[in-house]
């Protein structure tokens, strides 16, 4: 685990902000979510997420410093809130709302998604489990279907994976898909109720659509979301852009460490990645480690399964 530091000018405006003894660490501990250890003039602390809000904080901490002896929990707190609401005001320009829901943007790479999102006909979102691709594509084409500005929300994915095709898994077409859609279907359940994302695959404005089923069809004011993506070929990947019709966007998520596809076979996602990135109207988020926010074990699996293969 890489370690961030803050460094103090001197050692009087560190005791101001750590107090006697350093018994305002404890209390700056909660309020960051991180640990933080005192040596000489510097505070060192894990490189998580939140790095800039801790750097920020002991930034302005060490401004206040120069007026008071010794900061309180309340000034410290004082601050936080400042800070806290400057990043508050920032991510909301980049927020969704769904079914009165606020969506706020969490990382750098978040928002730049978002932003994505809203200027680009077709992006890519590729990066790690636990980042909000899913979550965030879901959210903004749910967003864009139920406000009126798109007529229906496709969502597809690549079934065949580790040999087992879809004719294989018993029931009928939704039946089979459900297990490979089941990450679609846990971010729609948090962003609408139950009852309200059924009618909405009743009706039709929800449409479940094998990969393969997608050949031939022009897809006109329409979202469509392809998930797990780095299981595509490059046929695959060519076929599903190029049925993007008349006011329709396109968003595709995938993972480019967790492929499943034959070996030697190369990705649609990674095809796609080298063909598409200097084409006007197309963007591509790349989110890292850093932007996992499911939990924070989450992310340390992420970095240890990227020093392995580093290694």
């Amino acid at each position: 685990m890489s370690l961030c530091r803050y460094c103090f000018d001197s050692l009087d405006a560190l005791r101001s902000v750590c107090g006697i003894n350093d018994k305002n660490i404890p209390y700056l501990q909660k309020l960051l979510g991180v640990e933080l250890n005192v040596r000489g003039t510097e505070i060192l602390f894990e490189n998580e997420p939140s790095g800039a809000a801790v750097k920020a904080l002991l930034s302005r901490l060490a401004l206040v410093s120069d007026a008071l002896h010794e900061l309180s929990e309340a000034e410290i707190f004082l601050e936080y809130r400042a800070i806290a609401l400057d990043s508050e005001h920032r991510q909301k320009e980049a927020g969704l709302i769904v079914m009165g829901k606020p969506i706020v943007a969490k990382t750098r790479n978040q928002r730049a998604y978002l932003k994505a999102l809203k200027e680009c006909q077709v992006t890519f979102a590729i990066g790690p489990a636990g980042t909000g691709k899913t979550f965030l594509a879901m959210a903004y084409c749910l967003s864009m279907v139920l406000s009126g500005q798109k007529q229906k929300l496709v969502l597809t994915r690549p079934v065949v994976e580790a040999g087992e095709s879809l004719g294989f898994l018993p029931g009928d077409l939704s039946a089979k898909l459900n297990p490979y859609l089941r990450p679609l279907y846990d971010a729609m359940d948090y962003l609408a109720p139950n009852a309200a994302a059924r009618r909405l695959e009743e009706s039709g404005v929800i449409e479940i659509a094998p990969l393969a089923y997608m050949r031939g069809r022009s897809i006109n004011n329409a979202c469509i979301l392809l998930d797990e993506a780095q299981n595509t070929t490059g046929e695959q990947m060519k076929m599903l852009l190029t049925r993007l019709g008349e006011n329709s966007i396109a968003v595709i998520t995938g993972d480019v460490t967790q492929i499943d596809l034959p070996k030697g076979r190369l990705s649609g996602l990674v095809d796609a990645s080298q063909r598409l990135r200097h084409i006007d109207g197309i963007g591509f988020v790349d989110f890292d480690n850093n932007d996992v926010v499911r939990s924070r074990l989450v992310r340390r699996i992420v970095e240890a399964y990227e020093k392995e293969s580093q290694g």
